[in-house]
């Protein structure tokens, strides 16, 4: 539904921090599902452990964060330039099994809640079928002036 170039327009992470690389599916402010491709040439490998590479926990909650964000704003909207959405907080998240180079990350979001000044998620990632991360996490709004002002 949605290749990198496409993604790049509609989120504001970049490589190396960008993770969402394709979105399968998405309808607005409902749910999405979306790949990541695991590199060993990705950069927190060469110390997340340098004999045993394991892609850290906060990156799998980022990577779902990020395809949220595509939920959240959906295209053609009108963006407000001063809002930033942010993550609020992460709940009950639990790692089943490590994400290793050359695993496909498949990441399902749905919004469990929506109001007008939050939005919480359920997310489940999946390696070939089998769940290896899951939890929530809520967004909420914020002007970039609170943030940098």
């Amino acid at each position: 539904m949605m290749n990198l170039l496409e993604i790049n327009q509609r989120i504001k992470q970049r490589p190396p921090f960008q993770m969402i690389e394709r979105v399968t599916e998405l309808e607005p402010g409902v749910s999405a599902k979306g790949i990541k491709c695991v590199s060993v040439n990705e950069p927190y490998f060469t110390g997340h452990f340098p004999d045993s590479p394991i892609m850290p926990g906060v990156l799998l909650i980022e990577s779902a964060a990020q395809l949220c964000s595509l939920v959240i704003a959906p295209e053609g909207a009108a963006e407000d330039e001063n809002k930033l959405y942010v993550l609020l907080k992460v709940k009950d998240f639990k790692f089943l099994k490590p994400v290793i180079p050359g695993d496909r990350l498949e990441i399902e979001v749905k919004v469990t809640m929506a109001s007008a000044a939050a939005y919480e998620f359920s997310a489940v990632i999946s390696v070939d079928g089998a769940v290896r991360a899951k939890g929530s996490m809520l967004f909420t709004s914020m002007d970039k002036n609170a943030v940098y002002g």
